[in-house]
């Protein structure tokens, strides 16, 4: 197979020489309290760096869109295939991964907007029976913005167990159980700890407020109001439908069914359950798609004035496990920039799929952008997906 082999990933200051590394900003602050720092014009070069020689050892595609005030962007780079080596093409769907909690939190506050529900309502009154006897009360906004204190379930977390299982499909009240196993990890509301858990239990409780499915009120209220043709979940499916590029996880030599890439041997994941991941990361879009909800979302015409304040609201808690001061809003992250610049956005992964959309509150500068990366979930996955997000905002 022929291939051009270059370095891992990118550093940060491969993408940009003068930035630092962005950090998150002190938990409570209220967004629109901060003082706004202007957008540069959108620096091109500094973009095309961020995707510059694919496929590489550490991606094998990637699209990325930027615009707002001043200008828009595009680009793709990489192939769509390794075993043909055929171009990647702009418009393919991807695995969202995590993405998909902004769409689940969106429909619960769109909820409480409309009186169907109270954010301090608790779990246990809308959910009798699915969390123990034994674990405190557990308020709908402590599951939104991750203060609720919900373990995760323990289950094989190893690549090899996930490649043997990634046929296999849960049910949500499966995977709620699992975790419930284990002890509350704190008392809700006193830290933050960024699980699956909280959006699986919101995504239940969305179908027992509407009587409906998760899946017909994410698309009923968002998907297409918005007209996002080319969304959608797949429920039990473990396909991809319509173009879409391939996503490859790095293993060993003599792993199942590898092949080689380059140096290194890869597994195809295009062709996985999504149901341990469900309301917390099953969604399936386009970058086009995706910069069309966050424009929405940000603009007011997704979750009503009131409500959408959560989402730009990070609470007053440290986080579980540092210490350091929480940085998960309801649904969203805040980051501050260099230069100032704060922008919110959410980060998603699955394996051979990292994700990520974001954007200044005023809409002056948005960024959407899908990876094929080869190892999505290690621990340097976020080199080229930050190089990309950095880039966005470069000088």
């Amino acid at each position: 197979m022929k291939r051009t082999h270059v370095a891992a990933a990118l550093t940060l200051a491969a993408v940009f020489s003068t930035a630092a590394v962005p950090t998150f900003a002190a938990a409570g602050t209220v967004p629109s309290a901060v003082a706004r720092v202007e957008v540069p014009p959108i620096n091109e070069a500094a973009l095309e760096r961020s995707i510059a020689g694919l496929p590489a050892s550490d991606a094998t595609a990637a699209e990325v869109r930027v615009g707002g005030a001043k200008g828009s962007w595009q680009g793709v780079t990489g192939v769509t295939d390794l075993r043909t080596d055929r171009p990647a093409k702009q418009g393919a769907r991807f695995r969202v991964g995590s993405v998909t909690k902004i769409f689940t939190v969106a429909v619960v506050l769109q909820l409480v907007a409309e009186g169907e529900i109270s954010l301090d309502d608790t779990v246990q009154q809308h959910l009798p029976g699915l969390l123990p006897d034994s674990y405190q009360a557990v308020k709908v906004g402590q599951l939104l913005n991750h203060t609720s204190g919900l373990p995760s379930p323990t289950i094989g977390d190893s690549f090899a167990w996930v490649y043997a299982t990634r046929f296999k499909k849960w049910t949500p009240r499966e995977y709620v159980g699992e975790a419930v196993k284990n002890p509350m990890e704190f008392t809700p509301g006193t830290q933050q700890h960024y699980v699956n858990m909280n959006t699986f239990v919101a995504g239940l409780l969305i179908e027992k407020v509407t009587g409906r499915s998760y899946e017909h009120e994410v698309t009923t209220r968002i998907l297409k109001p918005l007209g996002m043709r080319n969304s959608y979940l797949p429920g039990e499916s473990t396909r991809i439908r319509g173009r879409h590029n391939h996503g490859y996880q790095v293993v060993p030599a003599g792993f199942q069914n590898a092949i080689e890439y380059g140096s290194d041997h890869v597994v195809d994941m295009t062709v996985t359950s999504t149901t341990s991941t469900w309301a917390s990361g099953d969604l399936i879009s386009t970058t086009a798609d995706l910069e069309t909800f966050v424009k929405a979302l940000f603009g007011g015409e997704v979750v009503p004035a009131a409500e959408l304040e959560h989402m730009f609201t990070v609470p007053r808690v440290p986080t579980y496990g540092t210490g350091d001061p929480a940085t998960y809003t309801s649904g969203l992250s805040r980051l501050e920039l260099p230069g100032g610049i704060v922008a919110y956005g959410k980060t998603g992964s699955r394996y051979g799929s990292a994700a990520g959309i974001g954007a200044t509150r005023d809409l002056s500068r948005t960024v959407v952008y899908a990876v094929n990366s080869t190892d999505a979930k290690a621990a340097g996955r976020n080199q080229r997906s930050m190089g990309i997000a950095l880039a966005a905002f470069a000088r």
